[in-house]
């Protein structure tokens, strides 16, 4: 459980959310997806478990990680080349069958909204995956930008899509928030000058995340309500 909560020393003109972890549990999708493709290739399952230890670095290095069975090494590139392709076409279709949101987000984001804050999502989830997976779940009204991991030529954790959205907003960054889940929130965050706000669950690999030194950690995204009042 999180610490006893204190508001944050400045309060935030605009806050960002990211996606997979902090607002969405996108791995049921994800590990489908990866069997599809494993399937496809001849090649064993890995199941929800697995699939859940190797998410939040992006799907080129989930599709290396199936194929490799393990967090860490390289596949043969021909064999990733040919994996690929058979991953996206299967996101692609079922980018939203199971995936939900984390209880307590739907009605954080609705509190965010309702007092007033600038509101941006920023992933590293490609567009044409986030934009139809936030509009499903009805979360894409709460954000007037949405900057998806090929929006710009950089993501997280480079501070780039953070700097974009405080551009948009036209908001300085030590009056911005980003809420994330994992050490490259963290990190984009801090190189941006931003406050971050990290959940407890979420994908770090296993790490606590508290570890990273986030400002503040929650349990739910309901206690926005605390931290930020």
């Amino acid at each position: 459980m999180s610490e006893t909560l204190q508001s944050l020393p400045v309060r935030p003109e605009m806050i960002l959310v990211d996606l997979d972890g902090t607002m969405v549990d996108s791995v049921p999708d994800l590990a489908l997806c990866v069997d599809i493709m494993m399937r496809k290739l001849g090649m064993p399952e890995h199941g929800e478990a697995r699939v859940r230890e190797w998410i939040g670095n992006g799907v080129d290095r989930l599709v290396k990680r199936a194929l490799v069975g393990a967090y860490e090494g390289e596949p043969d590139e021909a064999l990733f080349r040919k994996a690929l392709p058979i991953f996206l076409e299967a996101y692609e279709e079922n980018v939203c069958v199971d995936s939900r949101p984390y209880p307590g987000v739907e009605a954080g984001l609705e509190y965010l909204h309702d007092a007033g804050y600038f509101l941006g999502c920023v992933t590293n989830k490609a567009a044409r995956f986030t934009e139809p997976l936030l509009e499903k779940l009805g979360l894409a009204k709460y954000f007037k930008i949405i900057v998806s991991g090929d929006t710009l030529p950089v993501k997280k954790p480079d501070p780039g899509p953070l700097l974009h959205a405080a551009s948009f907003f036209q908001v300085a960054p030590e009056e911005s928030l980003l809420i994330g889940d994992s050490i490259s929130d963290v990190k984009a965050a801090r190189a941006a000058g931003f406050q971050i706000i990290c959940v407890s669950y979420g994908y770090n690999h296993g790490m606590d995340i508290r570890d990273a030194g986030p400002d503040r950690v929650i349990d739910s995204m309901e206690q926005l309500r605390t931290v930020l009042g």
